[in-house]
């Protein structure tokens, strides 16, 4: 008896789980994220911090299984966004499902709703293409109004930053990309990077398991390299990030992401001056379906 209770034990603690996404053509996943981020930037000792914050509701739905990576369509539901300066007050706040004759950000914004994007998720989580991002950028483009071909582009090449394929690809693979290749263990630890804006060296630790969740915790490297017509940010700091995932879909049921990165900005009326910058920010995503 004794013998075959070291044996189960062993095997008990040898079990690896398989920690993937397994997803069945058209499941659905609707998620929630909320994101505050604030920018503080000193200046000859005049200190100047824009806070915003963002809010949507995304939807996922399995559209098909290929080459043993799962198809999706990505469309947003929702999407607000507020930006407040420290000196000059509100800057922006539109809410896409509130459409204003003459407010142009809000048209914008509205034409994005119920678009779907496709993407391809690998078991792992890695965004291995997205395609209709570009498509989204004309739409939204044109919802400006804007007549003027040179402004019209303008307005393309800065959508592009946050909704082109692209940049899509890279913004969610934070909240996906987040499994091994591999089996693992309780208290194992794994790796994995991801590049663009925000680019990021992951290391993720299995903390615990229960019969329908995973507990994963990450700590990672980052840097941000921001470039805008009359801007430019280079930043380096940390995250931290803690996870609730479900074990039979492997879709994030809850997830906590904050970062501290510090480095310096640039602006063109400036010159080279350098501008001593900090960003603080905290994004959580929260699996909302009925």
């Amino acid at each position: 008896m004794y013998t075959l209770a070291v044996f189960l034990f062993g095997a008990m603690s040898f079990a690896q789980t398989d920690l993937a996404y397994h997803l069945k053509k058209d499941d659905v996943f609707t998620i929630k994220q909320d994101a505050e981020q604030v920018i503080t930037q000193n200046m000859d000792g005049a200190v100047h911090e824009i806070t915003n914050n963002i809010n949507g509701v995304l939807e996922f739905k399995v559209i098909g299984e290929k080459d043993g990576n799962y198809e999706i369509a990505l469309s947003f539901k929702d999407l607000n966004m507020k930006m407040n300066s420290s000196i000059q007050g509100e800057l922006m706040n539109v809410k896409a499902k509130e459409v204003m004759e003459d407010d142009m950000q809000s048209k914008i914004f509205n034409s994005l709703l119920d678009v779907p994007i496709k993407m391809t998720l690998s078991k792992n989580g890695d965004i291995l293409e997205v395609v209709g991002g570009d498509s989204l950028v004309v739409k939204m483009a044109d919802a400006s109004g804007l007549q003027d071909e040179f402004s019209l582009n303008m307005m393309k090449k800065s959508l592009e930053k946050e909704f082109g394929s692209e940049a899509l690809s890279n913004s969610y693979e934070q909240m996906t990309f987040i499994y091994s290749t591999e089996g693992v263990n309780v208290g194992d630890s794994w790796e994995n990077e991801f590049n663009g804006k925000l680019s990021a060296k992951n290391t993720w630790t299995l903390d615990a398991l229960s019969a329908s969740n995973a507990k994963i915790s990450g700590t990672a490297d980052v840097t941000m390299n921001v470039t805008e017509a009359t801007t430019t940010m280079t930043l380096s700091g940390d995250q931290q990030t803690s996870i609730t995932t479900d074990l039979v879909s492997g879709f994030v049921q809850l997830m906590k992401v904050e970062g501290l990165a510090e480095g310096s900005a640039t602006m063109a009326q400036l010159g080279d001056q350098q501008i001593p910058t900090k960003i603080k920010s905290i994004v959580t995503y929260q699996l909302i379906n009925d």
